[in-house]
């Protein structure tokens, strides 16, 4: 699950407009809050899907904070969406990794306080790092 920093406008006589600023490029709209922001995780979605089919690497969502000074978005106003990789990423498969005894330990019981499987937690470890590294 990553959560994504979008800000939302609205003017007078318009839908509601969502911009994804770690996103380049993703954008969505709806006559509604609601659906807007609905609207706007489809639109994640496809747009993630489209960067992993070009092979390319998954952004990592910045804080809001790193987005507030941006022009384009002073007269917006700030939200959150979650999308869920995992109807993105595709058929998981079995690999053998060997950790540390007191790595896996702390993965397990981190794995635990997030109700998340210590695989999720590996994926998405891998794709924040690939994220930051393999560019």
């Amino acid at each position: 699950m990553m959560n994504f920093p979008v800000v939302v406008h609205k003017d007078p006589d318009s839908a509601y407009g969502v911009t994804v600023p770690d996103l380049p490029g993703c954008f969505s709209a709806g006559d509604t809050l609601d659906e807007a922001l609905e609207n706007a995780k489809e639109a994640m979605e496809c747009h993630i899907e489209g960067l992993l089919m070009d092979e390319e690497f998954v952004p990592i969502p910045q804080a809001i904070e790193k987005h507030y000074q941006n022009p384009d978005y002073l007269d917006g106003i700030w939200e959150s969406v979650n999308v869920d990789l995992a109807n993105i990423l595709g058929n998981s498969k079995p690999i053998e990794v060997n950790l540390p005894e007191k790595i896996l330990a702390q993965l397990d019981k981190y794995a635990k306080r997030q109700r998340e499987s210590r695989s999720n937690l590996l994926a998405q470890a891998t794709i924040e790092y690939l994220s930051v590294h393999a560019q």
